[in-house]
């Protein structure tokens, strides 16, 4: 990982200083120099309430853990708001690509929250290339789409990278991951690269809690889809590994920040859901046989 050195420490040095020229100034290679230049930029662009999560998601750190380099072609699996494609927008450039995988239409209504709900996802869904396009600008990448488990043949082979961030436990829990997994490599060039970020259960968490319902699943099911899908695995880092966030038998992912469902603001038991912070996070890279 060329960058990861480089980018160890940048979330958290870019969110406590407010440095505008950043933690790079000392690179040795003119090449990796401007890559960290403009993920430095990408990150300092954001807004405040994005910035403020840095510390909790180390966007810095894990785009470097996962290779990504302006003008490549990146798929973004359920890309929702838009947290991590408009960091990932002006860091790929005019030169690269962004592609959102969202849920396939029929998978909305297995959620159970009405049929309201469920329109208004599709719909959003159906828009989101447009969306997507008005955060890329004119300098930005080039904007596409398709419904997971549903992806075009014209898409096979031309994706230098897929991310799966905080993007698993729905479609494990609905039976769509081996879908997504075995598309995600259909997608990917040879010698391309899956990256994961996903909430970590216990390994010794019972099956039928850890099937992604909870929001959490165990690394050890998540890397044996993967390799059945035909992917090899490259390399695990705890980047985002949070040794706080224990969850027991009636636990929610959703109880942490930033949801924090369940507990009232002023409360102790808010606190102590504050004092763990985000989820405790697997953070996995696979790759595409060359």
């Amino acid at each position: 990982m060329k960058l990861i050195a480089a980018l160890a420490a940048a979330s958290s040095l870019l969110v406590l200083s407010g440095c505008t020229s950043g933690p790079y100034s000392n690179e040795n290679s003119p090449k990796m120099a401007k890559q960290a230049s403009a993920l430095n930029m990408a990150l300092e662009a954001q807004p405040d309430e994005v910035r403020a999560r840095y510390n909790a998601r180390h966007p810095a750190q894990t785009l470097a853990f996962f290779d990504v380099e302006p003008g490549m072609t990146v798929v973004e699996a359920l890309p929702g708001g838009g947290w991590y494609t408009k960091i990932l927008m002006p860091y790929l450039g005019e030169d690269g690509k962004i592609i959102g995988a969202n849920y396939s239409d029929e998978l909305y209504a297995k959620f159970g929250f009405g049929d309201e709900w469920t329109a208004k996802r599709v719909a959003d869904s159906a828009k989101w290339v447009e969306t997507a396009t008005e955060w890329a600008g004119e300098d930005g990448p080039a904007v596409g789409t398709f419904q997971i488990t549903k992806m075009p043949a014209n898409l096979d082979g031309t994706a230098d990278r897929v991310l799966f961030i905080r993007a698993l436990h729905n479609l494990n829990r609905f039976n769509d991951m081996d879908g997504a997994a075995s598309e995600a490599y259909r997608v990917l060039k040879p010698g391309g690269m899956v990256g994961v970020v996903q909430h970590r259960a216990p390994e010794s968490a019972p099956a039928e809690w850890a099937d992604g319902s909870k929001g959490y699943l165990k690394q050890s099911d998540v890397i044996a889809k993967f390799e059945a899908a035909g992917f090899k695995l490259k390399d695990t880092s705890d980047i985002n590994a949070n040794p706080k966030d224990v969850p027991g038998a009636d636990d929610i992912v959703w109880r942490l920040p930033p949801s924090l469902n369940g507990t009232e603001e002023g409360t102790p038991e808010r606190a102590a859901m504050e004092a763990i912070g985000e989820s405790n996070r697997m953070t996995l890279l696979f790759m595409k046989p060359a």
